[in-house]
């Protein structure tokens, strides 16, 4: 059922139309064009005067055929960067960029095998229940399209998001996160003539990270310091240093655990930075900014949504996983914001580099499950 000529032609449009976050206006138009002309009603939500995006989030409905709960098909339209002049390249059945850039397969092999369902779906005269298609912007740099989705715009209250590696897989947990900008203030000198009158925020640094743990913690939580930016020249003792890290786990508790962990490394290495010049005792400072990046998701292993993806899986004679992910996606806001989300492998490979790659054989078989799926929503 499933029309392999169309799926390389969409694929190659879509990753030919540079999409970078916050720079999504013409992959939005093309879109709109398109699930248009397959019967759709798209309109865009107000998200983008909260984003700074050249886009709304987009919202696409496709009346049902037959009764039933509306289900939802999730993307996103961003692209991590570099992402000028995407240049696809079919070679042996595998689409790959020019080189100098990322292919654009996050997330448009995703959204390539939503519209080739579609197509499958009217061309085959499929009963299905109302589909909603919705496609976010800004993922890439924070999931801020769905943070920012107007939700009463979205009837389903189950579907699919298509943002992840693999075929036949869903992940149906992932981590919340905390992200950190951290600044420790300490007092510039100079590094020559008067080291002793200075306190070096670096120095300071460097001995809470030593202390900290991070990396992987254990099998539900990871921490990690991934930016350190400070110092003016080499004879100068630097008075300032920022810092930014981050800690993801599936446990609150462990989150929690792990930032208050990596904050007392830093408050006792700060209350330990003290010096006296000229009778005056100067202390080190720290400021810190944490941010509740998303939510933890766990949608339990006998969910509907994921008793659907099973059934598919079977009859198609397939054997599917599911599993957890190391990492955010929009399906964690969905699923906080009430629409209980799992999300499906795509096919796409090597992603966030300019090595990304998706083979045609991938995007058929994930568009034959996305069509068992939706018969049987």
């Amino acid at each position: 059922m499933i029309n392999r000529q169309r799926i390389c032609d969409e694929f190659s449009r879509q990753a030919s139309i540079d999409s970078p976050s916050y720079k999504e206006g013409r992959i939005a138009q093309y879109l709109t064009e398109r699930l248009a002309r397959m019967g759709a009603t798209v309109e865009f939500d107000d998200s983008a005067k909260h984003t700074g995006s050249e886009s709304g989030n987009l919202i696409a409905r496709i009346p049902g055929t037959k009764q039933g709960p509306a289900f939802m098909l999730s993307g996103h339209m961003d692209t991590v960067t570099p992402a000028n002049n995407v240049v696809p390249v079919l070679n042996n059945g595998v689409f790959r960029s020019e080189g100098d850039t990322v292919l654009g397969a996050d997330d448009k092999a995703g959204l390539t095998e939503i519209i080739e369902a579609v197509e499958v779906l009217k061309e085959q005269n499929i009963p299905h229940v109302p589909l909603e298609i919705v496609i976010t912007v800004c993922e890439e740099i924070g999931l801020l399209g769905a943070k920012n989705l107007d939700v009463s715009k979205i009837d389903a209250r189950w579907g699919v998001a298509l943002d992840t590696n693999g075929v036949d897989r869903a992940i149906h947990r992932a981590p919340a996160a905390n992200r950190m900008t951290i600044q420790i203030c300490g007092q510039e000198a100079h590094a020559g003539v008067a080291p002793e009158t200075g306190i070096s925020a670096i120095h300071i640094a460097a001995k809470a990270i030593a202390r900290m743990r991070l990396g992987r913690i254990d099998d539900e939580t990871t921490a990690n310091i991934g930016v350190i930016k400070g110092g003016q020249a080499s004879n100068i003792i630097p008075g300032q240093v920022t810092l930014k890290g981050e800690v993801r786990s599936h446990s609150h508790k462990k989150l929690r655990q792990q930032t208050d962990h990596i904050l007392k490394c830093l408050e006792d290495e700060v209350s330990r930075a003290t010096i006296e010049v000229d009778g005056k005792t100067i202390h080190a400072t720290l400021s810190l900014d944490i941010r509740d990046d998303y939510p933890a998701m766990n949608v339990p292993l006998d969910a509907p949504i994921l008793a659907l993806f099973n059934d598919a899986g079977r009859a198609l004679g397939r054997s599917v996983t599911i599993g957890m992910a190391g990492g955010g996606s929009d399906a964690n806001v969905f699923n906080e914001k009430g629409i209980q989300t799992v999300i499906l492998g795509t096919g796409m490979e090597q992603v966030h580099s300019v090595k990304e790659e998706v083979t045609v054989d991938d995007m058929v078989r994930v568009s034959e499950l996305l069509v068992e799926m939706i018969k049987k929503a």
